[in-house]
């Protein structure tokens, strides 16, 4: 599995899964928050599926 999400964009991925998260936790306390698991998890790890599916990827290619 090839990293194919940029730094910027794994950083705003965490950002926004932590912040629907929260949700959960703080705010409304809705079981909906806990869609933001999925964006924290590919901003961690680095691969979205989406985009491979799409053939897109946000970071440079790297070197073998």
């Amino acid at each position: 599995m090839q990293k194919n999400a940029g730094m910027v964009d794994r950083a705003i991925r965490v950002l926004v899964g932590m912040a629907l998260l929260a949700l959960v936790f703080v705010g409304p306390h809705t079981p909906w928050g806990l869609i933001g698991i999925l964006p924290l998890v590919t901003g961690l790890v680095g691969y979205c599926p989406a985009y491979s599916l799409f053939g897109l990827r946000t970071c440079s290619k790297s070197k073998l």
